[in-house]
């Protein structure tokens, strides 16, 4: 597995949980443009030439490229404040376009599970990510069910390359 900086993290995080309704749009780069312009983590850091490699990976590997992502996670070790950024720039990615689809809480879910962090310290500061939080029903609480079933449920398509111009 290899060694990831915490930047890089987080924009992949970000970039998981917009292109995992199947769609970019662009009020989702847009947002994540700003949370990486707004985060002292990304100095020096080349926003369109990053996402678009993301893209392009996304593009090849498919859903291996999400699996790779949640390996990552979940083998990434994290401080409370480290997760608690992953989970801000995911909530603000999936919330950027205001249209909130299953899968990409689905895939919030799979997320969650690859963090430390308890439930109450998450809903102590975002209360009102109860609903992405309960256990589905489908799947039970463990990781790789969770990842099989969002997995299951989208199908990712070729993504355009991503322009900047927002």
């Amino acid at each position: 597995m290899e060694t990831i900086t915490f930047d890089k993290l987080l924009l992949k995080t970000a970039f998981c949980c917009m292109a995992s309704d199947g769609k970019i749009v662009p009020k989702e780069v847009k947002k994540i443009k700003e949370l990486c312009a707004e985060s002292s983590l990304f100095i020096d850091f080349d926003f369109g030439k990053e996402i678009n490699i993301l893209r392009t990976k996304i593009n090849e590997r498919g859903t291996e490229f999400i699996k790779y992502y949640f390996d990552l996670l979940n083998n990434t070790e994290l401080s409370e404040d480290e997760e608690l950024s992953i989970i801000d720039f995911a909530i603000k990615t999936i919330n950027a376009d205001e249209v909130i689809e299953y899968s990409e809480i689905k895939f919030f879910k799979a997320m969650r599970k690859c963090l430390n962090i308890t439930d109450e310290i998450i809903l102590s500061i975002y209360p009102d990510l109860e609903f992405y939080l309960e256990e589905d029903i489908h799947t039970g609480s463990k990781l790789d069910k969770l990842i099989n079933n969002y997995l299951g449920s989208v199908e990712l398509p070729q993504f355009e390359h991503i322009k900047l111009d927002i």
